[in-house]
């Protein structure tokens, strides 16, 4: 388990919150209203906290199914990358993809999942050639449909 520190700005609505024991993403919930218009509305949605997840640790923010299913409201810029040097307010990035119907955004709505996973940071090396795999030089769509 992973203690992560949280500021409050001006909210008294719930910390992230795993919806059901095991769940890898953690609730998290609008601090503010918005109106998302219908065809690629979008709009950057606070969530009143901040968090401070440690080194070797990064957060990311996921859309939830249930919006996606029942809305066509998702987040762009997925999944949103939280480095753990950041200390600003969590804001999460929604857009209504439905072709019609505008989305309201209400102050306490879950409008996104955060998943905190360790990372690893790398040492690059140049190498004149790479080992050979199955795969090769395939990709974009190079297995079949």
């Amino acid at each position: 388990m992973v203690l992560i520190p949280v500021q409050r700005f001006n909210s008294d609505l719930p910390l992230p919150n795993y919806a059901k024991a095991g769940d890898a993403g953690a609730d998290l919930v609008a601090n503010e209203e918005a109106t998302l218009p219908p065809g690629g509305g979008r709009a950057l949605i606070g969530t009143g906290i901040a968090i401070a997840i440690p080194v070797g640790y990064a957060g990311f923010v996921q859309p939830r199914s249930g919006l996606a299913l029942r809305h066509g409201v998702t987040c762009l810029n997925t999944p949103g990358l939280i480095d753990s040097g950041y200390r600003d307010e969590l804001k999460v990035l929604l857009v209504n993809t439905d072709p019609s119907e505008p989305y309201e955004v209400r102050r306490g709505d879950r409008i996104a999942q955060l998943v905190v996973q360790k990372v690893e940071q790398v040492v690059w090396e140049e190498a004149e050639h790479l080992d050979e795999t199955e795969r090769g030089l395939g990709g974009f769509g190079h297995s079949g449909r």
